[in-house]
Order: C-alpha cells, then structure tokens, then sequence
C-alpha cells in the first residue's frame, strides 16, 4: 500500500534499546519503537473490510527486521525474520517488541542493522529513518556486544566515509611497518643485484652520483659558466650545484623506474601472495641510498674546505620527510599506471628531463623568466632544492610557508597514489 502524497511513511524512532546476548550466535532485543511520520503502519497491504472511501493514508505491510554484515567487508551475510508489530500503528503511536536475533554460524566479527520494513518495498533506514546499529563478535563461547547505537542513514554514510578516510591515511603506514623486514631485504637485493658482476661493484653506488655530478658541474659550471648570485667563483658553483642535486637523485632514480617495478615482478603477481604496494616504496627507499651516499661526498667536501656543516642543518628531516612522501606517492601511482599504460615507462625519461630543467638546479632561480616565475615555484622540487640550499649552505630555516603547502602537497600525493595502487591492483593478474 503506497501512501498519501506528500506525507512520509518511512520515519521511526526508537526511543528505548536493550540488547542482551542469549547464548552461542544469538542476542535479545527489547525495544520501544515510535511511528515518527506522517502516515499509519499496517500489517496487511490493505486494511480489511473497509472501502477505499474510508482508507486513511497507511503503508503496509510494515514489520520489524534486521539485517546481519560482516564488519571487516561491510557485506550482507544474512537476512533475518521479520517481527509483527502487534497491529497498525498510527503517527505519533509506540509499539514495544522483542525479537531473537539469529548470526550467522561462522565466528567473526558483524553489524546488525535493526529497522522495520516495507515487505517488497523498501527498508525504512534506507528512506533515512533512524536504525539501530550493533557491533557484536561471535565465538564458540558466545556472543559479546561491542556497542549499540542509534543512527541514521546520512550519519551512517558520513561515520563510514570517515572511518574509510582514516582507514586509508593509517593503512599504508601500517604495512610498511609490517613489512620493514621484507622491504629492508629486497632494497638491499636491489642495490647489489643492479652492480653484480661488474668489478666495482656496490662501489657503483658512490661512483655513480658522484660521476653524474662531475658531468654536470663540468656542463654549467665550466663550460656554460653558470653562476648563482651568491657564488663568485666556480668552487663555490659547486656547493649550490651538489646540494641541488642530492635531492633530485633519489627522486628522479624512484620516479623513473616505477612505471616497469610491477612489469618487472609480474611473477609476484600472478604466483604468489605478495604485498605488491611494498615494490614501488622500495624503489623510494634505494634512490634515498643514492642520495645518501652523495650527502656524504657533499659533506666531506664541505668539512674538507672549510665551508663546515651549518647549525641549520637541524632543518634537515623537516625537508626530507615530505620529499618521500611526495617521492613514495607519485611511485605508488606511475607504477599501476604502467600497468595499463605501458608507454608511460618510455615517457618518464623525457618527463623527467623537462622537469630536471625546470627545477633551477644547474642554475639560480633568477635564470628563470620573472613572468613565471609564480608558476614555476609551484613546482614541488623546486621548494625542496630551495630549502636543501638554505639549510645546508645557507644556514638560515626553510622558507616556512611554502615548506608548509609541501607538506600539504606531499601528503596528498602520499595518500592518493597509494589509494589508487590499492584500489587497482586487482586488476594487474589480468593484464599481465
């Protein structure tokens, strides 16, 4: 029976709730129910022995049900048996009822949603009644209830989002720290496995930044005689240079390789069960190696002549915490790309080329043309090479707001490039 236009059947309050656990896999509910709308409820689609003429606005038939889901997936696992409320039930009227409620045989953790029901058509908190909500874990030895609450659809809908949202900022930390052993162990296979069987061997580790520097420094600061405002001499080029590229080093390597980290271990993949969200953070973790070895040749060279290391230096962790979050975050998020778009591996050179000149590393920011120069701050490198400047040769803090949108912009790319790996790598058996 549908009801008068207008006039809202599907509000009920439930003004006293009692829930007593009963044995193995069941509980008791005791309630005092309340018709908080407009238009009667009925047990039967329509009420017996009286003309249309005479049918004041009712709905039927309207009874008291409950609804059994897994708590970990949210997935309805058992529809339960409707209660009688004892006769119609007119707006403003209470019925009290009590009901058993079955769960399911497993053990494990649910949420029973309590709620009357239009029989064939609709479940009253799905129309944005107030429900009743319990949190309860079944074992062998029983039943313990967790918590029991009333709610409605839209603050349900907003309490879900925000445990989903706080769900996705603590769940990457929370593997990563899980697997630190593994993730530690496969970095270390990595950066021996790249220089096995050439003589130097996990020498190239040090030799590498430090030769790619050389070539560097030997272009600008020789060749093109590039200088910064501050550095009068070529020696002192060096210094702005160096500290320019340290941070670039462990970025450019991780973003660089992530594309082709999930093409490369697609027996991961396809064979075993494997935290595949660790392959791209590892690729972080090896070009943060990199750049450690070249913060050491920077600060030898410093110390050896006479610059020293700055007291600013303190800065330091400020700078690079958002550096890998920013690093581990855009990895995250080329590496399922390269998933399903296999040429972005053969674009990311060239992108990464333009964003290399771009950042003023081989050159002071003063080079750049003043138009855009707002534009081209926006670029998250380039607050990082600038606060890498300050506090390790200029011995001054960062410059604190935009370290402060970095931060921002970083945690941002952090969290969305591993929501999007997570939410796609069921897909990668697939395609691979």
């Amino acid at each position: 029976m549908k009801a008068s236009k207008g006039k809202t059947p599907y509000r009920a309050q439930f003004l006293q709730v009692d829930v007593q656990p009963l044995g193995p896999g069941q509980l008791q509910f005791v309630c005092i129910l309340a018709n908080a709308g407009g238009v009667a409820w009925v047990e039967h689609a329509s009420p017996p022995g009286a003309g249309a003429q005479d049918v004041a606005p009712a709905v039927g038939p309207v009874r008291l049900g409950y609804q059994v889901f897994d708590a970990e997936t949210g997935a309805l696992v058992l529809d339960g048996e409707r209660t009688s409320l004892g006769g119609p039930c007119d707006p403003g009227q209470t019925r009290r009822l009590q009901t058993q409620i079955q769960l399911p045989p497993e053990e494990g953790r649910y949420r029973v949603i309590i709620s009357p029901v239009q029989e064939q058509v609709a479940w009253f908190y799905e129309r944005g009644s107030q429900y009743v909500e319990i949190e309860v874990s079944a074992t062998s030895d029983g039943v313990r209830v967790g918590s029991v609450r009333r709610a409605t659809r839209s603050r349900f809908r907003f309490r879900r989002a925000f445990q989903m949202f706080l769900r996705s900022l603590w769940y990457p930390v929370r593997t990563l720290s899980r697997q630190r052993a593994l993730i530690f162990s496969l970095v270390r296979r990595d950066i021996e496995g790249r220089y096995r069987g050439s003589m130097a061997g996990a020498l190239w580790t040090l030799l590498h930044p430090l030769l790619l520097m050389i070539a560097y420094y030997f272009v600008f600061g020789v060749v093109l005689k590039v200088r910064f405002p501050a550095a009068a001499g070529s020696g002192d080029f060096v210094f702005y240079f160096l500290c320019g590229m340290l941070p670039w080093l462990a970025f450019s390597e991780a973003v660089g390789r992530s594309p082709n980290v999930i093409l490369e271990h697609g027996n991961f993949v396809k064979r075993v069960v494997f935290p595949l969200e660790i392959l791209p953070f590892n690729l972080t973790l090896a070009g943060l190696v990199t750049e450690a070895f070249g913060l050491l040749i920077f600060l030898a060279a410093c110390v050896t002549l006479g610059q020293g290391i700055p007291a600013a230096a303190l800065y330091f962790p400020l700078v690079l915490v958002p550096q890998i979050l920013l690093t581990a975050g855009l990895a995250w998020f080329l590496a399922a790309l390269g998933v399903f778009l296999r040429d972005i591996g053969q674009l990311m050179g060239f992108l990464l080329t333009i964003w290399f000149f771009m950042t003023p590393i081989c050159y002071p920011p003063t080079a750049l043309p003043a138009g855009w120069l707002w534009l081209l701050e926006k670029n998250p490198m380039y607050t990082i090479v600038s606060a890498y400047r300050a506090v390790l040769l200029e011995n001054s803090p960062p410059a604190w707001g935009p370290l402060a949108v970095l931060w921002a912009v970083s945690l941002g790319v952090f969290w969305f490039g591993h929501s999007w790996f997570y939410k796609v790598k069921k897909s990668f058996a697939d395609l691979l």
